[in-house]
């Protein structure tokens, strides 16, 4: 397997920007400090089984700092990331956003943090059907299931940071 050559830079980073760039990727600071301190990564496997096992390693007080870094479903991204993923909501007709408003209330009243989907590639409505299926969850369910799409929105924005370390030279 050839690895995308983004890689090596990644690796070439000072601690500091590698911990800046991965908390870009994943919000939570104890993550991004630990990704980044396994490097040298020989493979973008390597690489992406390490930021699986931190992330399975962080206490949920660390996971509700990198629920921080994500807005709500249909709200206006405050970064490109997000506005990347979630821009099937962005074109959503006003009375699927105002559901999907409602739904992310309702779900953090239930849950106690805001609704965290792998949005990548999905439409609004699948987004809808998808938190009302969740609200379904207790809270232990609802807890793993969470870690796996921030796990998958992690995975997303490291190949995202791989290609981009290749093609815009951070």
């Amino acid at each position: 397997m050839t690895e995308p050559p983004g890689l090596s830079t990644v690796n070439e980073w000072s601690d500091e920007q590698a911990v800046a760039l991965l908390t870009e990727c994943c919000s939570s600071t104890v993550w991004a400090r630990r990704v980044a301190a396994a490097r040298p990564f020989r493979t973008a496997e390597e690489l992406y089984a390490r930021a699986d096992e931190v992330l399975a390693e962080l206490t949920e007080a660390e996971i509700d700092e990198a629920l921080a870094g994500h807005p709500r479903i249909g709200d206006r991204p405050d970064n490109a990331s997000s506005a990347r993923e979630q821009s099937a909501v962005a074109s959503a007709d006003r009375e699927l956003r105002a559901k999907l408003r409602a739904g992310n209330e309702e779900y953090e009243r239930k849950f106690g943090h805001v609704y965290l989907v792998c949005a990548s590639e999905r439409s609004a409505q699948e987004l809808l059907d998808v938190l009302h299926r969740r609200l379904d969850n207790d809270s232990s369910t609802e807890r793993r299931v969470l870690r796996a799409e921030l796990a998958a929105i992690n995975r997303l924005r490291l190949v995202r940071l791989l290609n981009h370390s290749i093609e815009g030279g951070r």
